[in-house]
Formats: structure tokens, C-alpha cells, sequence
């Protein structure tokens, strides 16, 4: 993903012994950011499965705006074994390209579906309709679009190739780099924080309206808490994806600046990109797993019944949310499973 540039010393050494070619002298460097790569990237991998694990254990794909992140947390273990396999290569090869591409692309597909649970909150809430019918697009959007992006660096030569701790774009492809990741990454992460902000906003001005008219309802009462408790998770999912990039970005400017010049990079921001690039995965699982609701079934009685149910068919129901007042169904939705309420419900 964001990578250091030192795949130049590292060709012109290719057939030295030494490995560690950017602190020749201090070859401990990197060992300690390999090990540290690795333990992320792992950790990662070990908390996308906790999320997939607890999702399908207890049968919340039922709900549509669970099936979002499971299918997010799917998207962020294959980045993360990304990372575990991912080794530093001195030159060019189709394995390195391989490596790069598939890096690209799942980095990619993380980031759409972060942005797709973002949009379908904002239709909810902002736009009051319903958003069940939009699965296929958003399957579109977060694999589909993230494969023509990832295909790009094909476009004009190939410009994947070894690019330091991993194989990514290679150096001196600044226009690539910026141009179909940094620029979209915080834009997009950007835009997302202003929606949620504005998401607040319209969540707290329509409770205040109902408690000033007195035309609230219990049914209306508890949708409102539900997705008040929904905005409060979703939210920090652009905000993980902004710290796992931030010293990776770092990183990048500090490699921009010293391009013309001899010397090591700075082991610390290399040491951080290690540590904070491949933990996205790891990040999610924290926002997920520490909800309260999920927290709460985290127990062995709760776990033995719902592993003993796992094979039996279940009928799932939950509070209409037209009746509430909080989404309207459109024409589109007449025919879907009353049984999906939107992005409303994280039961």
C-alpha cells in the first residue's frame, strides 16, 4: 500500500549478500520492521475473522447494514493477508507484480466499502429511503470499481514493482501514487467525516423536534436510539482509515524529500508504516467488537446457543422502520424482506 521508496539501493545491490540495505550498518533495523510488519498484518488477519466469526455465529448477515461490514471485514482479511505474505523483492518480477496488484486492489475495495456503509447511512438518515436494493451496486462499486483503479499502473507500462517493505507502485511514479491513492484516499475520508458530522446534526435536530411536539412514539423513540448507537460506530470507520494511512503518508513525504540525496530513511517513520499500514483490519475489529450489544453476546452461554442454532432456519424480525418515520419505503422496496430494515438495525 504506502510504501518506502528504496527499491534504487536495493537493485543495485540485488546480488550483494547483504540484505538490509538501508541500515547496512545496523541490519537489527530490519529485522525488528519485518517482525513488526508481520505481528500487524497477523493481528489483523486475527481480527477480521473475530468480526466474520461473531457476524455468522450469531446470524447477523440477516440484517443488511451487518452484511456491509462482513463484507467489509472479507475485504480487509484479504488486504491483511496481503501484507502477511508481502516480502521485500529486489527486482522486478510476476510475483512482485502480482503482489502489488493485489495489494492495490484490496487496499481499494477496504476503502469503497467504508465508503459505501457511509452513503448508506446518509440515505437513511438524510434522505429517508430505504436501501436494501442497493447491495448489488455497492458489491459493484467496492470490487468492480477497485479492479479498474487497480488496473491503471497497466495502463501505460507496468508501474507496479519493488517499492520497499513491500511491492507497490514503484519509486519515481509520484503522478501514480498521488494520483490513484493518496489524492482519493483523504479526499474521500475527508468527505465521509463532513457526512457523518452532517448525519449528527440532522439525527439530533429531528429528536428535538419530535420532543418539542410531542408527537413521538415508542416505536419512533427506539429507532432513533438504534441509530444513534449505528452513527456512533459507523463513524469511525473513515477515522481508522485516516490513522492507519497517516504515517504511512508521513512516510511518503519524508521519502519525496530525500529522494536526491544518499542516506538512510528515518527508521522510525519506517517503523510506524510497518506497524500502522497493514492494521486496518485489526482497527475494524475494535470498532466492531466493542460495541456494547456485540460485547454483550461475548459470553460461553451465548456463544454454545448460538452455535447450537447455526443449523436451524430462524425467522428474523424487528421494528418496521416505515412505521417510525425514520425511513419511507420506495416503489423499489416493495417486494424486499421486511425482514432487512436497512442500516437501522446491528441486533
Amino acid at each position: 500500500q504506502l510504501s518506502r521508496d528504496c527499491s534504487h539501493p536495493w537493485q543495485k545491490m540485488a546480488g550483494n549478500s547483504t540484505y538490509c540495505v538501508d541500515w547496512p550498518d545496523n541490519e537489527g533495523h530490519c529485522d525488528v520492521i519485518r517482525v513488526v510488519k508481520l505481528s500487524s498484518a497477523s493481528v489483523s488477519v486475527a481480527g477480521c475473522l473475530f468480526v466474520i466469526f461473531i457476524i455468522v455465529l450469531f446470524k447477523k448477515y440477516h440484517f443488511f447494514s451487518q452484511r456491509l461490514v462482513l463484507w467489509l471485514s472479507v475485504a480487509a482479511l484479504l488486504d491483511s493477508i496481503g501484507y502477511v505474505i508481502a516480502r521485500p523483492h529486489y527486482v522486478k518480477t510476476d510475483a512482485c507484480v502480482l503482489e502489488a496488484f493485489w495489494m492495490m486492489y484490496f487496499d481499494w475495495a477496504v476503502l469503497l466499502w467504508v465508503c459505501c456503509i457511509t452513503f448508506n447511512l446518509f440515505w437513511n438518515v438524510v434522505k429517508h429511503r430505504r436501501t436494501n436494493n442497493l447491495e448489488k451496486v455497492y458489491h459493484f462499486v467496492s470490487w468492480g470499481v477497485a479492479l479498474i483503479i487497480a488496473c491503471i499502473p497497466f495502463s501505460n507500462g507496468i508501474v507496479y514493482g519493488p517499492a520497499g517493505l513491500w511491492c507497490w507502485i514503484e519509486s519515481g511514479e509520484n503522478a501514480v501514487r498521488f494520483g490513484i491513492w493518496y489524492i482519493p484516499l483523504f479526499a474521500l475520508s475527508f468527505i465521509m467525516l463532513i457526512l457523518y458530522c452532517y448525519i449528527v446534526i440532522v439525527i439530533n435536530r429531528r429528536a428535538r423536534s419530535w420532543e418539542g411536539t410531542g408527537t413521538s412514539n415508542p416505536e419512533q423513540e427506539r429507532a432513533m436510539v438504534q441509530l444513534k448507537r449505528d452513527v456512533k460506530q459507523l463513524r469511525l470507520y473513515p477515522l481508522v482509515y485516516m490513522a492507519a494511512s497517516f504515517f504511512p503518508l508521513v512516510d511518503r513525504i519524508q521519502i519525496a524529500a530525500r529522494s536526491h540525496k544518499n542516506g538512510s530513511p528515518i527508521f522510525i517513520l519506517t517503523l510506524l508504516l510497518a506497524l500502522s499500514a497493514p492494521l486496518q483490519g485489526a482497527l475494524n475489529a475494535l470498532v466492531y467488537g466493542f460495541d456494547k450489544e456485540t460485547l454483550s453476546k461475548l459470553t460461553w452461554t451465548h456463544i454454545k446457543s448460538a452455535m447450537m442454532q447455526l443449523g436451524r432456519h430462524s425467522v428474523v424480525k424487528d421494528y418496521p422502520l416505515e412505521t417510525s418515520g425514520l425511513v419511507k419505503r420506495s416503489e423499489a422496496d416493495d417486494h424486499s424482506d421486511d425482514s432487512e430494515p436497512g442500516l437501522l438495525d446491528t441486533h
